[in-house]
């Protein structure tokens, strides 16, 4: 914690903290079996990519001797010797919920098993397997001095074959395991019972060696930086530096290491020296390797008992059993509160869109979707039809790069006009316009959403979407996807030179966009409240965000609750804020990754709701285009304070309390226990909700019960 003027948190030491309560779900006796392996794998993947993003920008200062300290006063050193003892004792604590996590499985009949431990049978079919569908695959690359040292790439399981001519000398030979291949391969006559490849390989090592003893096989594997740097000044074409930079990023340099375990004296200062990691930053590991691939079992056929209850979402009151999905929407702004509403409405807006003959337009942005996207497709559908179709795709979105390059030449096929954004600065709101011409006019519909276009995604986050005919809706988002489309050759530094003429001088109806308005706008919000509460006048924040970072943001949050503003704050993941007096930071962990972003103020007893794409970080506020738009319809402003945020505040299930320290401690569950992601589900499935106000519909349901217990007691 800094000890300047603003009180502050780490925040790589925060996320470390947020990646410790995904690892306490897969800790807890509580989640079905093959749910807590879900979120052993996923703190397995998180970690992965904390190590490959945030590591690497660390270790590269530390390295040029980089000594600027953080805000909350930390250099570059200091933050990664942090950093590599949290993350040695999150690893230690993650195969420890391994080991008790698959001892729970083999119990309901889920096995990863030693290939000593199958029949004969098993031995012979899965030697079969390995001979003609695996070993093909693999290439084995020696050591010596006429082979230097392999290519290791980042992230990728690897094993290391120790072998001897006869003597006591060691020769060294690796096996990339690709990712085309399964990590768990099935063992045959065994229902949910499989066998790591990597064992397969150890058991088999021989074959590819002949001549030579195989005295042991020892998997690893390399993290190195993955963090893309495209220099502005030397961009002519966005599309083709990132497929440079994403050629590039597996060979950049190594950050740390995994050893499956100890092995000979050879073997591990070989590896440290060819891939240039300390000893800080090595581990290792007592068990399986790459804990992130157990997702591949997760995702296996097994019993529905070992995993949570399913749930199917429900479809908005306002467009069940209508096939006129705009006119629904002309008549009132339709809000999805996802996943417990179905994403089938966002994907039946967009279809219906791309074949109604009267719709002359269609402008999305995609940030993120799915492999086999259902939202490509429609727009390719509209291209083809002949409508104006605009699809602006952000190419630096990390990790999806090589997906949405493809997908942007997909489009262009097709003949819709892509858009690739701007360089430096990311293309992150999620926005769909629609132009329908209805008689002499032109309407605009508009779709925005806390989450990205990506039905697979929709099912398993937490976002809000808003769906309106409002005119002023319609304006803005015309008036952004021009500014989009208009600047997206521009360089960041054009655009921030320029932005005072496109930006602020255009007036916005509905929207607050950054990076030109969203971080002052926030400011003055905090700052309106706590005016207010100085007056005696009602005050009151509350917000639902991923991460809460930006300095300014917090000192404003501090100076307004120490003028009597209660705040009230519930942040899923990184957490810079450090509670005091009138401050509350709340965060829930459950089976939906909480996504939303929800921003409400008293304003003096005239209230206020906000939904943005965008967190409270620097990077939303000034390297991003987010959108942050108002809840105007007084219905859906109720259904967010009283049946969103109210019932997710009192989650004492699932819920997390932050504490000075930046340590979290559950919440203290009380005499009835509220699980919100629970109560969500059930009120999506409770038809009697669909018909009015939460409060209404409870006391319905209340008065049906009892004409049922007093028809039941009638003779």
């Amino acid at each position: 914690m800094a000890e300047g003027k603003v009180p502050l948190l780490n925040r790589e030491l925060s996320w470390l903290a947020f990646n410790r309560r995904v690892l306490a779900e897969a800790e807890s006796d509580q989640v079905p079996p093959l749910e807590r392996l879900k979120f052993l794998a996923i703190a397995a993947s998180n970690l992965d990519e904390f190590l490959m993003i945030r590591v690497g920008a660390l270790r590269q200062l530390a390295t040029a001797g980089v000594r600027k300290r953080s805000p909350d006063g930390m250099t570059p050193r200091q933050q990664l010797k942090a950093i590599h003892e949290q993350t040695r004792a999150l690893l230690r604590d993650l195969y420890q919920a391994e080991s008790m996590v698959l001892s729970r499985l083999r119990t309901r009949g889920v096995r990863i098993q030693r290939y000593g431990s199958l029949t004969d049978r098993q031995r012979t079919a899965l030697s079969r397997l390995f001979e003609r569908q695996i070993a093909p695959v693999l290439t084995p690359l020696a050591v010596d001095p006429g082979h230097p040292f392999p290519f290791v790439a980042s992230a990728a399981l690897n094993v290391a074959v120790l072998l001897t001519a006869g003597n006591d000398e060691f020769h060294t030979a690796f096996i990339k395991i690709p990712r085309a291949l399964p990590r768990f391969v099935g063992i045959p006559d065994a229902t949910m019972r499989f066998v790591a490849m990597e064992e397969l390989i150890r058991v088999h090592a021989a074959d590819f060696f002949p001549g030579l003893q195989v005295r042991d096989v020892v998997p690893f594997r390399v993290v190195r930086n993955a963090d893309i740097l495209i220099r502005e000044d030397e961009v002519e074409d966005l599309l083709e530096s990132m497929e440079s930079e994403i050629r590039y990023r597996d060979r950049k340099e190594a950050v740390w290491l995994e050893v499956a375990r100890d092995t000979t004296s050879h073997l591990l200062p070989m590896l440290q020296a060819e891939l240039g990691v300390s000893a800080n930053e090595v581990f290792v590991a007592t068990s399986l390797l790459k804990l992130s691939d157990l997702m591949e079992i997760y995702e296996s056929e097994g019993k529905a008992s070992l995993r949570d209850e399913p749930f199917d979402p429900r479809m908005p009151r306002e467009l069940a059993g209508t096939d006129d999905i705009l006119g629904a929407i002309r008549r009132n702004d339709v809000l999805l509160h996802r996943p417990y509403d179905s994403y089938a409405a966002v994907v039946e807006l967009i279809r219906s869109a791309a074949n109604d003959p009267e719709v002359v337009a269609i402008k999305q942005t995609l940030y993120r979707t799915e492999p086999s996207s259902v939202f490509i497709d429609a727009l390719v559908q509209a291209a083809e039809l002949g409508k104006q179709v605009t699809a602006i795709i952000e190419l630096q979105a990390r990790f999806d790069e090589a997906r949405n390059i493809a997908w942007a030449r997909r489009l262009e096929e097709a003949g819709v006009q892509v858009v690739y954004g701007m360089v430096g600065i990311k293309t992150h709101c999620k926005i769909c316009l629609i132009i329908r011409r209805e008689g002499a006019v032109l309407r605009p519909y508009v779709h925005l959403s806390t989450g990205n276009y990506n039905a697979r995604t929709a099912r398993l986050y937490t976002d809000l979407d808003l769906i309106t005919a409002d005119p002023g809706f319609g304006d803005d988002a015309i008036q952004l996807m021009n500014v989009l489309a208009g600047y997206s050759t521009r360089t960041v530094h054009d655009l921030f030179e320029i932005r005072e003429k496109p930006m602020r001088e255009l007036e916005w109806k509905r929207f607050i966009v950054a990076p030109a308005d969203y971080h002052a706008w926030v400011l003055r919000m905090i700052e309106r409240e706590g005016r207010n509460a100085r007056h005696g006048k009602a005050s009151r924040i509350v917000a639902q965000l991923n991460s809460l970072v930006e300095p300014r943001v917090i000192a404003a949050l501090y100076k307004a609750a120490d003028a009597g503003v209660e705040v009230t704050l519930l942040v899923r993941g990184i957490c810079c804020l450090v509670p005091r007096p009138n401050i509350r930071v709340h965060a829930i962990i459950d089976r939906f990754l909480e996504h939303a972003r929800i921003m409400t103020f008293a304003n003096d007893g005239n209230k206020e709701v906000y939904v943005s794409s965008g967190d409270w970080m620097p990077r939303n506020f000034f390297r991003r285009i987010e959108v942050t738009w108002p809840i105007l319809d007084p219905a859906a402003r109720e259904r967010i304070e009283r049946r969103i945020l109210d019932i997710a505040l009192a989650d004492d299930t699932k819920g997390w309390k932050l504490n000075q320290d930046g340590t979290y401690v559950r919440r203290r569950t009380g005499s009835k226990p509220v699980r919100s992601q629970q109560r969500f589900i059930e009120l999506a499935r409770s038809s009697s909700v669909r018909e009015g106000r939460y409060e209404d519909s409870i006391a319905r349901a209340g008065s049906k019960r009892k004409r049922k217990t007093r028809a039941r007691r009638k003779p």
